[in-house]
């Protein structure tokens, strides 16, 4: 068996930079077990999986060691290979996933994600999130991911979370977003997932869904421009719209290829 597959650099509008993403087009699904070890063998933080249906098409996400509810930069890299290689010419899209519709705008080279707004609530951090950090967050929260607040844009550059505290916790299938008020943004973040093969992930488009809500409420606008600052670094221009978030970026090719199995 022969499939063909794509690795997109996601969120960012130049090679090597942004979040890197494989994608598979199928035409029908496979087993659990070979999607979970197509994406094992890949080595990048996504895999995305889709099969066209009467609506649009079905999406699935792995990383190297679980299937995903989520994922922003491999469904934006999906969209991408889908209207950049595979010939689809229309402006919108819809993907069907465990997450729900998540329709998608495309104009020109900027691709839009429409995903659920999760609005994170004041929590409690576990001791060793805490513990691994080396400056103390001034405000907690927790939707899927937990979200820490910092001071500056600089604090959140400044962090080298300590490993292997981290992995002593295991929050499948979500993460540690850490956040400030940007420079020359309007935010910034990275995020972490400890126990994964990838502790940093380089861009996260869904901790925006948690993200925008939050910023939107604390800077009084719906209008954003976010920085990742992983050292791919990403760029992502958000809007808070209700009970959805709009999370926009661009993509480029890296590879186009066959898996033989």
């Amino acid at each position: 068996m022969k499939l063909t597959i794509f690795q997109v650099d996601a969120f960012t509008d130049r090679l090597f930079g942004g979040n890197p993403a494989a994608v598979c087009p199928l035409k029908e699904w496979l087993s659990d077990a070979l999607m979970q070890q197509i994406a094992m063998e890949n080595s990048v933080a996504e895999t995305a999986f889709f099969v066209p249906n009467k609506e649009g098409f079905e999406i699935r996400w792995f990383t190297p060691e679980i299937e995903m509810d989520l994922c922003g930069h491999a469904t934006l890299a999906a969209a991408h290979v889908i209207t950049k290689h595979l010939g689809y010419s229309k402006s919108d899209l819809v993907f069907q996933s465990e997450s729900g519709k998540l329709p998608v705008k495309i104009n020109n080279d900027l691709i839009t994600l429409i995903f659920p707004s999760r609005k994170p609530l004041t929590d409690n951090a576990p001791q060793a999130i805490l513990d691994a950090l080396h400056i103390p967050p001034i405000e907690v929260l927790k939707a899927r991911d937990y979200l820490l607040v910092f001071d500056s844009e600089a604090d959140i550059r400044s962090l080298q979370p300590n490993r292997s505290i981290l992995d002593q916790i295991n929050l499948d299938p979500g993460g540690i977003i850490v956040t400030a008020k940007g420079d020359s943004v309007d935010f910034v973040s990275r995020f972490f997932t400890p126990q994964a093969s990838i502790l940093e992930d380089p861009v996260t488009g869904s901790a925006h869904c948690s993200l925008i809500p939050y910023w939107a409420e604390k800077l009084s606008r719906n209008q954003m421009t976010a920085l990742q600052l992983s050292s791919r670094e990403g760029t992502l221009f958000c809007k808070n719209a209700a009970d959805k978030v709009h999370i926009s970026g661009k993509a480029v090719t890296y590879m186009e290829g066959i898996i033989t199995i």
